[in-house]
C-alpha cells in the first residue's frame, strides 16, 4: 500500500462517555496544529483500524478517530439499546465541542459516508469539507439488492453461504430473519448468523475477493458488532424519517467543498448511488474509479482518497 502515507501512532488515545450506558474509544494523531479531520469507519459497527491514519499527512492533519457506539474498544460491546443515526452524529458533535474543534474535515466511507452526510445535515456550519467514498444513501433498494436479491446473482457461490442460516420460508425476508437470529439470547447461534452475514460482506467488498479480509470479518471480535449493529440499522431503516431522506437534504450542503470517490464494479455499495449524490451536487468532485470495488484499500481509490486529503488539508476555513 505504497500509496498510503507510512504507518504512525496515536499521539494519545482516551474514552469520553457520551450516555449513562455508552462510552466511545477516541483516537488523536499527526499534528496537533493541523488541520483537524474526523475519520468515520463503515458498518455500522465496523471500527477503527490504524491503517485508516495512512490517507493523512501526519505532518500537516490532525487526524480524530473512533469506535462509534457498541464497536471496537468502544463500550458496551455489540450494544443496540440508544444506538442509532443521530446518537451518532451527537457523539461527532460532543468529540468536537470535547477537543475544542471550532471546524472540522469529515472522511466516511460507506456507512461512513451515510453518516458523514447525516451530520452534515444537522451541522453544517462545523464542516469544513467533506472526503466520501463508496456512498450509501442507506435506502430501500439499497438494503434489497445486497441483502434479498441482486448482488447473489454475482456472487452465487458467497450467496449460498450467506442464506444458509435462514430457513427456507424465512429467506423472502432476510433482514428480519437475521434479526431474529443476532439478537438471540443464545451465543452460538448470534456468532453462527454474524458469521454468514460478515462473511457475506467481506468476500463481495473488493473487485478481487481477498481471502485476508475475509477472515478478519469473520473474526468472533468483528463479526457479531458489525452484523448485530448493521442488521439492527437496517430494519430500522437507518433511523431517517423517509427513504430518500439524504438525497433531499443536499441543499443544506452544497456549498462546503466535496470530493466523491466511487469504484465502478461496487457490488456492496452499487455507483447508481455516488451518481445520484454527484448530480444532486454537482459542487464536488466526482471520480469513478474504473478497477475498483468498494474497498477503500484497492489501489485505484486509495490513491484518489490520498490525494483528495492532500488537497484538503489547505482547507482551513
Amino acid at each position: 500500500m505504497h500509496d498510503l502515507y507510512p504507518p504512525y501512532d496515536a499521539n494519545k488515545s482516551f474514552r469520553l462517555p457520551v450516555s449513562p450506558l455508552h462510552t466511545l474509544y477516541v483516537e488523536e494523531c499527526g499534528n496537533p496544529l493541523g488541520t483537524p479531520v474526523i475519520f468515520l469507519h463503515g458498518g455500522p459497527g465496523g471500527g477503527i483500524s490504524p491503517d485508516y491514519r495512512r490517507f493523512f499527512n501526519p505532518k500537516k492533519w490532525r487526524v480524530i478517530l473512533f469506535d462509534q457506539r457498541g464497536c471496537g474498544q468502544s463500550t458496551p460491546f455489540a450494544e443496540l439499546q440508544e444506538n442509532t443515526t443521530w446518537d451518532l452524529v451527537a457523539d461527532i458533535e460532543k468529540i468536537r465541542r470535547h477537543l475544542g474543534i471550532e471546524k472540522w474535515h469529515v472522511f466516511g466511507g460507506s456507512w461512513g459516508s451515510t453518516l458523514a452526510l447525516a451530520y452534515a445535515t444537522a451541522h453544517p456550519t462545523a464542516v469544513l469539507g467533506l472526503i466520501l467514498r463508496g456512498i450509501f444513501l442507506l435506502r430501500k433498494r439499497e438494503i434489497d439488492w445486497f441483502y434479498q436479491d441482486g448482488c447473489g446473482r454475482i456472487y452465487p457461490d458467497y450467496w449460498e453461504q450467506y442464506v444458509a442460516p435462514i430457513i427456507p420460508e424465512e429467506r423472502g425476508h432476510m433482514i428480519e430473519a437475521y434479526y431474529k437470529l443476532l439478537t438471540s439470547p443464545d451465543s452460538d447461534v448470534r456468532y453462527n448468523a454474524a458469521k454468514a452475514w460478515s462473511v457475506w460482506e467481506g468476500s463481495t467488498s473488493k473487485l478481487l475477493v481477498d481471502h485476508e479480509l475475509v477472515k478478519r470479518f469473520e473474526a468472533p471480535a468483528f463479526a457479531e458488532a458489525f452484523a448485530r449493529i448493521e442488521c439492527h440499522y437496517f430494519i430500522n431503516k437507518g433511523f431517517f424519517s423517509q427513504d430518500n431522506f439524504l438525497l433531499e437534504q443536499v441543499d443544506k450542503i452544497r456549498h462546503i467543498p466535496g470530493i466523491i470517490v466511487q469504484g465502478r464494479y461496487d457490488v456492496v455499495c452499487p455507483a447508481e448511488s455516488a451518481w445520484e449524490l454527484h448530480r444532486a451536487w454537482p459542487e464536488a468532485e466526482f471520480h469513478l474509479i474504473a478497477d475498483a470495488g468498494h474497498s477503500a484499500m484497492e489501489s485505484g481509490i486509495r490513491s484518489q482518497l490520498v490525494s483528495a486529503t492532500d488537497d484538503f488539508a489547505n482547507i482551513t476555513r
